[in-house]
């Protein structure tokens, strides 16, 4: 609910680090970008020109709120890691990642 919030607020950008097929099979969180595992140290230190022709956002700036999530919270506390490393202080993983996120909505329809 509290992710669902700050997406809706547009104060957060929400990076999705699973693989582009695993997204294509089971779906997405609206409003994230798919930045998959394996690119996000590149991604995050491209200049703002490539990463908007790559992946159709404007880069986020290194004070920016960022969210990343995968399927479980493995990939997405890697994600993290990373960014943190990279000077993204404002960084945070969603633990719950993809399973949390469709069981809620599941849950939620079924009301």
């Amino acid at each position: 609910m509290e992710l669902k919030n700050l997406l809706k607020s547009k104060s957060i950008m929400l990076i999705d680090v699973r693989e582009t097929w695993e997204i294509l099979e089971y779906g997405k969180i609206p409003g994230s970008v798919n930045i998959p595992l394996s690119e996000v140290g590149e991604a995050l230190q491209m200049n703002p020109k490539d990463f908007n022709e790559k992946y159709n956002e404007v880069k986020p700036s290194k004070s920016d709120s960022l969210v990343f999530s995968c399927l479980a919270g493995e990939r997405s506390k890697k994600a993290l890691d990373t960014a943190i490393s990279l000077g993204y202080n404002s960084a945070q993983h969603y633990a719950g990642g993809w399973k949390e996120w469709a069981t809620y909505e599941y849950s939620e329809k079924k009301q």
